[in-house]
């Protein structure tokens, strides 16, 4: 199955493992086109640095209020049943996501048809497939590759039809998803890598040797 006709979720959240997830951004992908967007505030479990407030712009006192991400089990869950996940430099939103439920529920292995997981990932990588398939652009940084792909109008379009009036530029959870998955649906838009397998866009997006080769290896069957 071509990896373009799958639903994928490309996910950005804002916080850190101090802080909790203050925020978070999903970008729905269908046929390569961006269709569905969801984000709100979520309360701190632990500490605001001033520093994390500088690159994010949330403050504790901004967040008190809402209702904290682990209540929003259903959802993500519900995500993970449904497509893969996608983020730039997922690393960092595996990790959070981790923090605050460990596993999902076991739902089909997107990377490998026939067969279920329980994991949050393997995940797509914007990041890491941008580096490789565009190793030209001189930077691996959201903003600059949106800005070289000449997609800051689509972004601008899209922030005011699904972003809250505040956040509305980079380091804001949704408008930093919605940059990703327009990166994602332009590779979408070339024949070359939009005919390729959903196995093969997961397998280029980890650089770990062994992951990629246990990926690679059900491509094979």
């Amino acid at each position: 199955m071509r990896w373009v006709g799958q639903t994928i979720f490309f996910i950005d959240f804002e916080g850190s493992l101090a802080s909790g997830i203050l925020e978070y951004g999903v970008a729905t992908l269908r046929d390569g086109r961006i269709v569905e967007a969801k984000t709100r505030l979520c309360r701190a479990t632990g500490r605001v640095r001033p520093e994390d407030t500088a690159v994010h712009g949330l403050r504790k006192s901004d967040v008190a209020a809402q209702a904290p991400l682990a209540d929003d089990w259903e959802y993500f869950a519900g995500l993970r049943e449904r497509g893969p996940f996608a983020a730039h430099y997922a690393q960092a939103e595996n990790s959070l996501i981790k923090s605050v439920w460990p596993y999902p529920r076991r739902t089909a292995d997107f990377a490998r048809p026939g067969e279920h997981a329980a994991d949050w990932g393997p995940w797509i990588d914007t990041g890491r497939l941008y580096a490789q398939l565009y190793p030209q652009v001189p930077s691996g940084k959201l903003e600059e590759l949106v800005a070289a792909g000449g997609l800051q109008p689509q972004l601008d379009t899209l922030a005011a039809a699904y972003c809250p009036p505040t956040r509305r530029h980079y380091h804001a959870a949704l408008y930093d998803a919605l940059a990703g998955a327009l990166l994602l649906a332009r590779l979408a838009a070339e024949p070359a890598v939009a005919d390729k397998s959903m196995g093969w866009l997961l397998a280029m997006s980890t650089l770990n040797p062994a992951k990629r080769d246990a990926l690679q290896q059900k491509e094979l069957f």
